[in-house]
């Protein structure tokens, strides 16, 4: 694949992210949802941390919420040039097409939630009983590097009690898919889906 699809292909993934992430931090309040399916829901929420809404803070007492949050979006954007560097060299070198994939649906999807993290607390004011606006008057909810990641799809495809005879969970309220998302974690899955599916392709021995 060359530069030139893979940089489409980002350009695409970002895109509708990003759309999708302003649709719904403009046309709803936080928590809100609606039911699209009885398996698949809009539901907006909000991540301040790392995936599933875990904060470096939950590990360790010694660093405060605020200084996690700007350690983690620091973290993120070495990261993202990281992969960049993977996926110019990977093209350079002529790498499987599979593998290009890969490495751009996961740029693709690091980058769409890196621009929540530093630029959404500028651009909207706060989703907690109102609708934002979009570059307020008044000025964001929060200060550079200190944005909220924007998650809206919600499958809760089956909830009930599991069977008593299961270990630890046994009796226990379920749901599955209990978490929520958005098109920048999908890429980021489905890229990192395919590295483990096709690693024999995408990393040849020879």
């Amino acid at each position: 694949m060359s530069l030139k699809k893979a940089s489409l292909l980002i350009f695409v993934v970002l895109l509708i992210d990003q759309i999708s992430k302003i649709y719904i931090k403009t046309h709803f309040i936080l928590g809100e949802d609606v039911t699209v399916f009885n398996w698949f829901r809009i539901y907006f929420i909000e991540n301040e941390g790392m995936a599933w809404g875990t904060k470096i803070s939950d590990f360790t007492s010694s660093i405060t919420d605020r200084t996690a949050k700007t350690s983690l979006t620091v973290f993120r954007i070495f990261a993202i040039f990281g992969i960049g560097y993977w996926l110019y060299a990977t093209i350079k070198n002529k790498g499987h097409y599979l593998l290009t994939i890969a490495i751009a649906l996961i740029f693709a999807g690091a980058l769409g939630n890196i621009l929540d993290s530093v630029f959404y607390g500028l651009i909207f004011n706060d989703s907690h009983g109102q609708i934002a606006s979009f570059m307020p008057i008044e000025g964001g909810y929060d200060s550079l590097l200190h944005g909220k990641v924007v998650d809206m799809l919600y499958f809760p495809i089956w909830k009930g009690y599991l069977p008593e005879w299961l270990p630890i969970w046994g009796g226990k309220f379920f749901t599955f898919f209990e978490p929520v998302f958005n098109v920048a974690d999908v890429a980021i899955s489905t890229g990192f889906v395919m590295l483990l599916l096709f690693n024999k392709k995408g990393f040849p021995k020879d």
